[in-house]
């Protein structure tokens, strides 16, 4: 893998123990977030015999058959991907009887990744950068002609997650 995945740092408090001092913690800083179409484009350049859009078709019908089969229970397997697998959230009942389908909160979905990514991922480097926060700071100083730029946090304000 020649991806470097990039990640900046900042200081947070532990939520469940707040009392705790502040901790240096990674934030993931994601480059951006790929489209259908985008995805298509990407496939393409891979040398695939399909056209950009039958990739696209394909891609679309799999999001449209991947979300029907999770809304009718049921898990998908989405190759060296992962799993998508659908949970269910749920107010408790006092017994067995008591419980209807009105305990029921949500039915959410979960990602559990595929061995193939997980050894991908295993192998990822990493490159630190500064975070979104001093980006946009130093972007509006350099626009207003100045050489300096300030994103020190003000005291009520917590640090960039």
């Amino acid at each position: 893998m020649n991806e470097t995945i990039k990640y900046s740092v900042a200081m947070r408090a532990n939520p469940m123990k707040p009392e705790e001092a502040k901790k240096a913690y990674a934030t993931m800083q994601h480059q951006r977030t790929l489209s259908l179409e985008e995805l298509a484009d990407h496939i393409v350049e891979h040398g695939s015999p399909f056209s950009r859009g039958a990739i696209y078709g394909i891609i679309v019908d799999l999001t449209v058959c991947a979300s029907e089969a999770l809304t009718e229970g049921n898990n998908v397997d989405l190759g060296k991907l992962g799993t998508l697998r659908t949970t269910v959230s749920s107010e408790g009942a006092e017994t067995l009887e008591d419980f209807t389908p009105a305990n029921i909160k949500s039915l959410n979905v979960n990602f559990e990744k595929s061995t193939y990514l997980t050894e991908r991922l295993a192998e990822a480097r990493f490159e630190k950068t500064i975070s979104r926060k001093a980006q946009a700071a130093a972007q509006k100083a350099e626009n207003a002609g100045q050489t300096t730029a300030d994103w020190t946090p003000k005291e009520e304000e917590e640090e960039e997650p």
